[in-house]
This record gives C-alpha cells, sequence and structure tokens, in this order.
C-alpha cells in the first residue's frame, strides 16, 4: 500500500496541507486562507479558532485531491509561524483572546520597560529583546484579559506557539508540548541548558505552569486522533527551521535563504551554539534523538516587497514577474544605488530611522535601470547578512540554497551567485518549509531511513554560479557599501 507523509504548514496568511511521496515529491496540496485582525495601528493578531478550522479543513481537502484517506498517511509533520502567541483556558480548550502574530507590534512598551535586561536574555535565549518574540507578547496577553496573571498562575490557563495550539486540538488536549526550535524563539528558552529558564520567566512574569513540555523536533508528539486512522505526529518545526532542513543543509556551514516580502537567512553552525556580536540571533535549527544543531539568522526587512512597490509605489510594471525582463534591457545599473530601507535596515546594522535612498541618478537613467538597481540590492543586502554569518562562524560556505517567489527571478539570483562569489543553488521543490516538516516526520518513523537517504532523493532545478569577474564584484560592492553609509547619514535626527 502506497503511504505519504503529510506536512501541515501554518504561516501568517494561510495554511496547506501538502502529502509528499518517498521520492519527496508533492503529490497533492490543500490551501486555506487564513485573515489577519489589525485592531490598531501596528498591532497583528489572528483567531486561534479560525486557524484550528483552516487545518481540519485543509487536511480533509488534501485527502479528497489525492483520492485517499488518512489509512494511506504515514505520519503527520507540522510547520508554522514562529513566535505568534495564543492563550486558551485549560477546561474548555477555548481561547481567551486572539493569538497575537509574530508581526505585531502591541508589546513595544513591555519590552522598553525590560531594556535593562538585554544582555541577560541574549545571554540565555541568543535573542534581543523585541516585540517580535513570544514572551512580551504572553504578557499583554496576560495583562489585558480579566485576573490574567491570577488565572495562568492558578494552572487554568495554557500558552503555546501556533504549533502547540495545532497538536494540542489534533491530539484531542491529550498532548501539550513545543519543539526546542519554536521554544527557542519564546525568549524563555535557555539555548544551552534546552529548558524554560526560571530568570527569563521571572523577568516576564510569566507562570511555568502555562507551558508546554519541550521535545525533539523529530518525536512522538501522539495520534492526530481528531481524524479517524491512528496516524501520529512525527514532527514540530518552525518554519524557517523547517526550510533550512528542507534544504538538506545538514553540515555546519550550509545556508539557505528564503526570498518572501522580506528575507530569512539561517546557517547550521553544528552542536555549539555561536553569540553573535553583529546582531545575528542565535537559534536552534533542530533537535534529532539527542543531538541538537544550532543556527544563525539574520534579516533583510525588505526584500520581494521592493518589487512590489515597483508594481504598486512607482507603478512601473503592471506584474512582479516583468522586473526581469526590464532589468536585463541594460547592461549594469550605470551606478545607480538604491537602499530599500522602508522601514529601516535590518542585518548587521539593526537602524529603525534609515529610509529608502537612491544614488547615482543622471539624465541617462531610465525605469529600467531603477528596475535593475532595486533588484540588486535584494543581492546586496543579502550579501551583508552573509559576510557577517561567515565571519562570526568562521566557517567556509561553498552555496547558499534559495527558496520563495523572488527566486523565480533568474536575473537575481545570477546577480546572487555574481556577488557572493560563490554557487546559488535551487531546488526542485520550493516547498522546502513543508517538506523539511515532512523529512522531520519520516525519519522518526522509518519512512526515510537517514539523512543520507533524503539526501539521495533531494534535487536541483537550476543552480546558477559565478560569471561575473571578482573585481568587478568587488567594485559594486564598494559602491552599495558608499550607498549604505549615505543612507545612515541622511536620517532624520530625532527630536531630544
Amino acid at each position: 500500500m502506497t503511504k505519504f507523509v503529510m506536512a501541515i504548514d501554518q504561516g501568517t496568511t494561510s495554511t496547506r496541507a501538502i502529502l509528499f511521496d518517498y521520492e519527496g515529491n508533492a503529490i497533492s496540496t490543500a490551501q486555506r486562507e487564513v485573515p489577519n485582525i489589525f485592531p490598531n495601528e501596528g498591532w497583528v493578531e489572528i483567531s486561534p479558532l479560525k486557524v484550528w478550522i483552516s487545518v481540519v479543513d485543509v487536511i480533509n481537502e488534501v485527502l479528497i485531491n489525492a483520492n485517499t484517506d488518512m489509512a494511506h498517511i504515514d505520519s503527520i509533520g507540522i510547520t508554522n509561524q514562529r513566535e505568534t502567541a495564543i492563550i486558551w483556558e485549560k477546561e474548555t480548550g477555548l481561547p481567551v483572546y486572539n493569538g497575537v502574530v509574530w508581526q505585531s507590534r502591541q508589546s513595544v512598551d513591555i519590552c522598553e520597560s525590560l531594556e535593562e535586561y538585554r544582555e541577560i536574555i541574549h545571554q540565555k535565549s541568543g535573542l534581543l529583546i523585541n516585540p517580535y518574540f513570544s514572551a512580551s507578547k504572553i504578557r499583554w496577553i496576560l495583562d489585558h484579559i480579566p485576573n490574567g496573571q491570577e488565572r495562568a498562575e492558578a494552572g487554568e490557563l495554557m500558552f503555546g506557539t501556533v504549533d502547540t495550539w495545532i497538536i494540542y486540538k489534533l491530539t484531542q488536549g491529550r498532548t501539550f508540548a513545543t519543539d526546542v526550535t519554536n521554544a527557542s524563539r519564546t525568549m524563555l528558552f535557555n539555548i544551552f541548558e534546552l529548558k524554560w529558564d526560571d530568570e527569563l520567566l521571572r523577568i516576564f512574569n510569566v507562570p511555568k505552569c502555562m507551558l508546554p513540555e519541550v521535545k525533539a523536533s523529530s518525536d512522538d508528539y501522539g495520534e492526530a486522533s481528531y481524524f479517524p486512522g491512528n496516524v501520529h505526529i512525527f514532527a514540530d518545526a518552525g518554519d524557517q527551521h523547517a526550510s533550512l532542513f528542507g534544504h538538506n543543509c545538514f553540515n555546519a556551514g550550509d545556508s539557505k535563504n528564503t526570498y518572501g516580502t522580506g528575507c530569512f537567512m539561517l546557517m547550521n553552525t553544528g552542536t555549539k551554539p555561536i553569540l553573535s556580536k553583529n546582531g545575528l540571533l542565535t537559534t536552534i535549527a533542530w533537535k534529532i534523538k539527542d543531538q541538537v544543531v544550532y543556527a544563525l539568522e539574520g534579516s533583510v526587512f525588505v526584500g520581494g516587497a521592493s518589487i512590489q512597490w515597483l508594481r504598486d509605489g512607482l507603478q512601473v510594471i503592471e506584474k512582479a514577474s516583468e522586473s526581469e525582463k526590464y532589468a536585463t534591457k541594460v547592461e549594469d545599473s550605470e551606478g545607480v544605488y538604491f537602499v530599500p530601507a522602508f522601514v529601516g535596515l535590518g542585518t548587521p546594522y539593526w537602524d529603525d530611522d534609515v529610509r529608502g535612498s537612491m544614488f547615482g541618478i543622471t539624465r541617462a537613467t531610465t525605469k529600467n535601470h531603477i528596475i535593475r538597481a532595486t533588484l540588486e540590492a535584494i543581492a546586496y543586502q543579502t550579501r551583508d547578512v552573509f559576510e557577517v554569518m561567515k565571519k562570526e562562524a568562521g566557517i567556509e560556505i561553498n552555496s547558499l540554497r534559495v527558496d520563495g517567489g523572488a527566486t523565480q527571478n533568474n536575473f537575481l539570483m545570477q546577480f546572487q551567485s555574481d556577488i557572493l562569489q560563490l554557487e546559488v543553488k535551487k531546488p526542485k521543490c520550493l516547498e522546502t518549509t513543508a517538506l523539511g516538516a515532512a523529512y522531520l516526520a519520516g525519519l522518526y518513523s522509518g519512512y526515510w531511513k537517514d539523512t543520507w537517504d533524503i539526501r539521495s532523493k533531494h534535487q536541483y532545478q537550476a543552480k546558477f554560479n559565478p560569471k561575473m569577474d571578482k573585481e568587478v564584484a568587488a567594485k559594486k560592492l564598494k559602491g552599495w557599501d558608499l550607498a549604505v553609509k549615505c543612507a545612515i547619514n541622511f536620517k532624520p535626527r530625532r527630536e531630544k
């Protein structure tokens, strides 16, 4: 009987279920949008019940699409939007408030009030104190529901990131757990000792009794008994970690970059965590059996969003896919540099006050040059993150694996290879996040024997190797570095 591994990929705006076969092919997909809620400026929330309904819907649909049933499912792997905080009642299993999404800034005041603990938090969690992570979101919810702290301390409330919520509902309340990757993004988990940290819990005044058990990424999370068929959940991992695994980044130095609205780069740093001195995040990549693998993570705030700006803001293209056509109409950007700091600059600058800037414009500049410079800026920003990672990890890197919507732009991928002066590899299956969750589940069940078995199935649809002369690339990078410095110097000064 042919069996498949099911991956449930719960993202910020949609939920997907994908069935993978032994060769790593996606043979059936289902998707449901999950609307975000914006109660106030800068706030982003989500309905936990709508998330759960979307999970039930996509599981049913993916089975119907494949003309199969749970009897043909080997196991389930779950991957999820990270950091989003959900709190629910132990007695009823119903949420006490909306989920507060990772993007939300509603707990910024809490973070600012705890600034004195920045170094302690970094040394234990590998993270920088920021409303992005779960801890301040938990504190905010407990402060904004009736008797929140008292109920939490009495053991009446349960906290989970989205994975924990889905597992709890799928197992009908029998499993209350998360994995090390999601725990490592809460700002409450000690990534060295692999446990909820009492000092971090005291800083945020979060009762330990409301926190889930922390398990390996490839582990038995119990039977998904909401659906008949005795199918177990054998994997759980945050989306970027699952993507790293889905890219087969199994060795120290293996790196991947996701080109979405922003860009997320992760590098496998092996079995010892490296605390960054340049604004990178230290995180757990995954845990399989007793082995923990760590990663460095860097973020580019504006990646594909700059292409959307060309389309919706400047209106110089009608579709994002047209950017490649116009960019290749000119031989180069003719000295034009665009720093797309619409919301500040991320790694390694971490400057929220910088704004977008364009340099080197002449009367000969056309929209083609501007479009090309915009695409080049995505590659330049990725290089900035990459160089910091390489320096801090002290590891030689031979290639960069890529995924995300902008990887369809072959000009961008070639320019990325030229600027980095290394091979850029695009996998056959671009659903690497879901694939990583499937791989982790199938490893636990024995569907795949080991990572070597997985490697033998992994295929690439395209590989880009450097074509640009090293000296030319170095000259272009010198211009980019100058453009960034100018943009930083131009930023408006805060009034004292």
